[in-house]
């Protein structure tokens, strides 16, 4: 496999009703008109990643989920969000193609699955466990070249309200991908926007939502005009990776396409 191929999603907010909204927008037709649009233009990939707030608040939504993705034939890989329970996520994502946390070899990368959340709160947090597992993780991974990915934010995105709920630990986090030089990418939801940088040769992703988005850069909540959107990414087997955001509404603006070659 010279190329790993992942479609990635997030932040669908599902509910069980077929019809409730979100920020203005019905949020399982939005999930599911972002998946049709995948399926046309950039299908098939070898997985499926999902980073978190499949559900808002609403157990019934993993249903919705369970429906769409199940059908696909191919690997979804999932976490948890703050909006979601990780109990009932895991009792209804509990077979296959579902893998909830943990970490998943595909060719010659490894895919490592964090739980960034805690129960009753926006923020996130990494608990000892999680980092231990990260640990664990990123040392055996022998030559696989690695991709985390976490609902949170770990780096700040210049949005003040935003970076009140971000990853608390992140600091404790980095210090841990900072000891291994096989991490080349760090992948995330949460903050309903497009986010790419770089950290010490680690690329940082953060993907908009299935449904509505946030004004980046703002002091206050904001809703952005921007549409759903999805991420491609193509995983090389020297460890660069081709990235790219696609907005959903036929022409919309904004799609970037960014390529980044491992030091």
């Amino acid at each position: 496999m010279s190329v790993l191929r992942l479609t990635h999603f997030t932040d669908p907010h599902l509910y069980g009703s077929e019809t409730e909204s979100l920020r203005g927008i019905a949020t399982l037709p939005a999930l599911t008109a972002t998946l049709e649009h995948a399926r046309a233009r950039d299908w098939p990939p070898d997985a499926v990643l999902v980073t978190g707030d499949i559900v808002q608040d609403d157990p019934a939504g993993y249903a919705h989920f369970r429906r769409l993705f199940g059908a696909l034939g191919l690997p979804v890989l999932c976490l948890p969000g703050n909006h979601d329970e990780p109990g009932a996520m895991r009792r209804e994502l509990n077979h296959a193609p579902f893998v909830v946390g943990g970490f998943v070899d595909l060719g010659l990368w490894r895919l490592i699955l964090l739980d960034s959340s805690i129960p009753g709160s926006a923020s996130g947090r990494l608990s000892e466990q999680s980092l231990a597992g990260l640990e664990a993780a990123l040392t055996t991974a022998g030559n696989r070249h690695c991709l985390v990915s976490l609902h949170h934010h770990p780096v700040a995105m210049e949005s003040r309200w935003l970076d009140h709920v971000g990853l608390e630990n992140a600091d404790e986090f980095l210090q841990t991908i900072d000891r291994h030089r096989n991490v080349r990418a760090i992948v995330w939801g949460h903050v309903h926007q497009n986010y790419e940088g770089l950290r010490k040769g680690v690329r940082l992703l953060a993907t908009p939502s299935t449904c509505a988005q946030f004004l980046p850069h703002a002091d206050e909540f904001a809703v952005d005009r921007q549409p759903p959107a999805y991420r491609t990414l193509e995983l090389r087997a020297d460890g660069s990776l081709l990235t790219e955001v696609v907005w959903v509404e036929k022409n919309a603006p904004g799609c970037s396409r960014s390529v980044y070659s491992a030091a």
